[in-house]
């Protein structure tokens, strides 16, 4: 039963998720946190922190590591399941050739959900905020990362962002009491030799690949290469895969534009964008094949490093120096997500002042918590379609 509330959680948010990283962010929150109960503010915020280290798709990292947290390894399958099948279905699909799969490109529906996506991350910000960052010492971090994070974009900011708030935490921050958050030591049966295996995996693949006479083991290796070298996700993973598949010739480059920007316009994780390279490969496995090596493989490290750390992670917030460091790190989260309203959520969400009355009407349902997130998605992207 709670393997398929997970699926259902997990399905819905996977269909209605648009507006990118920062904005899944806000409709996990919106989920997990205050709808579910599943986490309270302290847990969840550490669990981004975590994923903001980890190379990969942080979205996805933190939705498998709540279905992980929930329901072992089946559990967090699941949830990044649920969460990456509809935008691999719709990219397969268009790479099939069914170009009105593309039509959310040209529509105000995107935009709509653009809009919504700005009052998500809106009102994430402001409840974690009111949660996190309630003494002059966190407001300090937190307003300092945003600022920081602002006039220097980029993901190595984020991780450096982090780094310092955690040694500033652990130095200037009192400890929030034992056990920040309540939340108990996390058992993942063969943590370390997801590690390994990761690790393994990453050094190993490559001279496999060149053994081995097989298109499917080296389109396989290209995009666990590209999932495990990359961090802040999202965008930063494209010229990686760029070099991968177009300079390697398996792919032409207006394809892999199209690819693109057909991703653009789906709901769910950018790295759902290897579904669409693999199905529209040149030489077989392609296809429906094509898309699931090219999916399992960049999404591969995620389920070995989120497994291999999410153990470590809830053993050191039991420390005090440790819990002190993880308040700095809450409220640069804070800070990050500020920082990603500012640009590129608010300058995409609001271009008109019609965009500009669809997000205030979806914060205003948000803050009433009478309509759920999903449906305010639904009303925003209809919104922008009649105008």
């Amino acid at each position: 039963m709670e393997l398929l509330r997970i699926l259902g959680t997990t399905l819905k948010l996977g269909c209605t998720s648009f507006g990118g990283p920062v904005a899944h962010v806000g409709y996990f929150r919106a989920e997990y946190v205050e709808r579910q109960r599943w986490l309270d503010e302290h847990e969840f915020a550490d669990l981004v922190a975590l994923c903001q280290f980890l190379p990969g798709p942080a979205s996805s990292q933190i939705g498998y590591a709540i279905g992980l947290k929930r329901g072992g390894w089946v559990g967090g399958l699941i949830a990044w399941l649920g969460f990456t099948l509809p935008s691999v279905a719709l990219l397969v699909l268009f790479a099939y050739g069914l170009e009105n799969s593309a039509v959310l490109a040209d529509a105000g529906l995107l935009q709509g959900m653009k809009a919504a996506a700005v009052a998500v991350v809106a009102h994430a910000i402001w409840g974690m905020a009111s949660k996190l960052c309630r003494a002059p010492s966190t407001i300090a971090i937190a307003v300092a990362t945003a600022v920081g994070l602002a006039l220097f974009p980029s993901a190595w900011s984020q991780v450096l962002a982090i780094v310092t708030a955690a040694i500033l935490g652990a130095v200037l921050l009192e400890s929030s009491g034992p056990g920040a958050g309540g939340d108990p030591h996390i058992r993942v049966p063969g943590s370390r030799v997801a590690l390994v295996g990761f690790f393994a995996m990453l050094v190993g693949l490559p001279f496999l690949a060149a053994a081995v006479d097989s298109n499917a083991l080296r389109y396989f290796d290209g995009f666990y290469r590209s999932g495990s070298l990359v961090f802040g996700g999202g965008h930063v993973v494209l010229p990686l895969l760029e070099d991968e598949v177009v300079g390697r010739g398996w792919l032409g480059h207006d394809v892999f534009l199209a690819g693109y920007g057909a991703a653009q316009a789906v709901p769910g994780p950018l790295f759902t964008f290897a579904g669409f390279l693999g199905a529209s490969m040149e030489q077989p496995p392609n296809g429906i094949a094509g898309a699931a090596i090219c999916t399992l493989g960049i999404f591969c490290p995620t389920f070995l490093l989120v497994a291999g750390a999410l153990p470590l992670w809830s053993r050191l917030r039991r420390y005090d120096v440790a819990r002190r460091a993880l308040r700095g790190t809450n409220a640069a989260v804070v800070g990050l997500l500020a920082a990603a309203f500012y640009d590129p959520v608010l300058p995409a969400g609001i271009v008109d002042p019609t965009s500009a009355v669809i997000a205030i009407a979806a914060l205003a349902a948000l803050v009433s918590k009478r309509v759920p997130v999903w449906s305010i998605v639904l009303l925003a992207a209809m919104a922008g379609w009649i105008a």
